[in-house]
C-alpha cells in the first residue's frame, strides 16, 4: 500500500513539473511573438517614415525643378535679341516709332521705376508679370551694396525686366565734380554686371538733371538717356495709392501744378519703389488698357548698344 502511495505522488510530481514547463514555454512563446510583432511595427514605421521623407524630398525636387525651368524660361526670354521698333525721343523722351510707314502702334506707354530695389520692387515685378506688362527698373548703388539687394536685383532680371542706371546715391549731378559724376554712374553698371552679368542699357539721371559729362559717360558706356513724360508717385498729395492711380491713368496732376492731361501716344511713365505706387500698379496697368493704351515692352527700344 505505501508503494503505491509513493507511486502516486511520484507521477502527480511529474506531471506538476510538465506543466510548469508548458506555461513557460508559451510565456516564452507570446513574449517572442510581442518582441517579433514590435519590430514589424518598428520596421513598419521606419519604413513609413522613410517613404515621407522621399516623398518630401520629391515635392522639394519638383518645386525646386520649376523655379529653375522658370528662371531659364525667363532668362532664355530675355536674351533672345528682338528688332527694335521704337526709339527715345531725345527732345521729349517719349517713345515714337523708328519709322514712319505706320505699321508700328504709337498708342503705348512705358513704364519705368526708380531708386530700386527697395522695399517693393519685387512686389512690383509681380504685378507686372501678372498683369503681363514689363517696365525698366532704374537702381541705385547703394540698394546693391548688400547681399539683400543683390539678390533681389538678380532675382529683379530673372524674372526678365530690363535693368536701368539711376546713380549711386541719388544725388544733383549738376552740383558735384566731373570725377564725382563719373564715379556714381560708372560704379552703378560695374556693380550692376558683376550680379546680373550685363551692363545696362538706359541711364536716368536723378530729378532728370543731366550734364554734358554725364551724358558723355553715357555714350561711353553705351547707355541711352531716358528722362520721363510724366509721374507724380514723389509729390506728397498723391502719395496715396487712389490718388497716384487717378493720376497715372489719366495723365493730371492738378495738386502738382498739372490741371491737363500730359497722357498721349509714346508717353513714358516716371513710377518709385514706393508703397502706394505699388499698392496701385495693378489698377494703373488695367486702367492704361481701358483706354487702349499699349504697355511697350522696352527690349523693342533701340539703345546706343543695338542700334545698327
Amino acid at each position: 500500500m505505501r508503494h503505491i502511495i509513493i507511486g502516486i505522488l511520484f507521477i502527480s510530481f511529474l506531471f506538476l513539473a510538465a506543466c510548469n514547463d508548458s506555461q513557460q514555454t508559451s510565456n516564452e512563446s507570446e513574449d517572442g511573438n510581442e518582441e517579433e510583432n514590435s519590430k514589424q511595427e518598428q520596421d513598419g514605421n521606419n519604413q513609413e517614415d522613410v517613404s515621407k521623407d522621399e516623398d518630401e524630398e520629391d515635392e522639394d525636387a519638383e518645386d525646386k525643378d520649376d523655379k529653375e525651368d522658370e528662371s531659364t524660361a525667363n532668362k532664355e526670354e530675355q536674351e533672345t535679341e528682338k528688332e527694335p521698333i521704337y526709339k527715345v525721343d531725345s527732345e521729349t523722351s517719349s517713345i515714337v516709332p523708328l519709322d514712319d510707314s505706320g505699321d508700328t502702334n504709337e498708342k503705348v506707354v512705358l513704364l519705368t521705376i526708380d531708386d530700386v530695389p527697395d522695399k517693393n520692387a519685387i512686389k512690383m515685378a509681380e504685378t507686372l508679370k501678372e498683369h503681363n506688362a514689363s517696365a525698366i527698373f532704374f537702381v541705385n548703388g547703394h540698394f546693391i551694396d548688400t547681399e539683400e539687394g543683390a539678390e533681389k536685383l538678380k532675382k529683379i532680371h530673372e524674372m526678365g525686366f530690363p535693368i536701368g542706371n539711376h546713380t549711386y546715391s541719388h544725388p544733383d549731378l549738376t552740383t558735384i565734380s566731373e570725377e564725382e559724376q563719373t564715379e556714381e554712374i560708372v560704379s552703378v553698371s560695374d556693380r550692376i554686371e558683376e550680379i546680373i552679368g550685363e551692363r545696362p542699357s538706359f541711364f536716368r539721371a536723378p530729378h532728370g538733371k543731366n550734364t554734358d559729362h554725364s551724358r558723355e559717360i553715357a555714350k561711353e558706356e553705351g547707355m541711352t538717356i531716358m528722362n520721363w513724360t510724366y509721374g507724380y508717385d514723389y509729390f506728397e498729395p498723391y502719395m496715396d495709392a487712389e490718388k497716384i492711380k487717378q493720376a497715372m491713368i489719366s495723365g493730371e496732376g492738378p495738386e502738382a501744378g498739372v490741371d491737363y492731361s500730359l497722357l498721349k501716344p509714346g508717353a513714358n511713365l516716371l513710377m518709385h519703389d514706393r508703397d502706394w505706387t505699388s499698392e496701385a500698379l495693378g489698377d494703373i496697368i488695367e486702367g492704361l488698357r481701358e483706354k487702349d493704351y499699349e504697355m511697350v515692352d522696352p527690349n523693342l527700344i533701340q539703345t546706343t548698344r543695338n542700334a545698327s
